[in-house]
């Protein structure tokens, strides 16, 4: 169990260049756009626009703040925000978006098909939970609140916009929040 800061997260450019990402996690490590197995990032998008092609790619995009209309391939145009649930699609389909209100941030869930597949669920809680995670990696991204967070014998702090990651075997989290947190929680299983 470790987490990475925020503030020790990686600024890249989109693969598209159209704007910037921060980069929290990729496998294998230090993995480029195109060969990564899994990557996970957030990114703040300032204009609509097209997104990035990835091809072969599962994407899982949690809005964190501001909305936006989504139209991915031939799905029906969906509109997300904070208050949305996580919105999957398919990295290769040509996907669009247009802003409503400002600017967007979101985070990113993306995975390799055929080798690994993710899930991404919202959790918020304000008093003592515990969590068991599913076999693979999991992380916890926080998007908002403090919390400390024990399993098997350690514990950390986790803050706004840190991130969790529990690829150590551990089987329970057991959160003890600050403050009202919010929470993504994201599993990652190779297949």
């Amino acid at each position: 169990m470790r987490v990475i800061r925020h503030a020790d997260c990686r600024p890249m450019p989109w693969k598209n260049g159209g704007g910037v990402t921060t980069e929290i996690l990729a496998w294998p490590p230090a993995a480029g756009l195109d060969d990564f197995d899994w990557r996970i990032s957030m990114a703040q998008v300032a204009a609509g626009g097209p997104f990035s092609v990835f091809a072969g790619i599962d994407r899982t995009l949690t809005v964190l703040a501001g909305s936006m209309r989504l139209a991915a391939g031939d799905a029906p145009t969906v509109e997300l925000s904070p208050l949305s649930q996580p919105y999957a699609f398919p990295g290769d389909a040509i996907t669009e978006a247009s802003l409503i209100h400002g600017q967007v941030v979101d985070f990113n869930v993306m995975t390799l098909r055929g080798r690994f597949s993710h899930s991404v669920v919202k959790l918020q809680f304000s008093d003592p939970a515990e969590i068991e995670l599913e076999e693979g990696v999991s992380l916890v991204f926080s998007v908002s609140g403090t919390t400390r967070v024990h399993s098997g014998g350690k514990s950390v702090a986790l803050a706004a916009l840190d991130t969790l990651v529990a690829d150590d075997g551990a089987s329970v989290l057991r959160f003890e929040p600050d403050e009202p947190v919010a929470l993504l929680l994201v599993s990652i299983r190779g297949q």
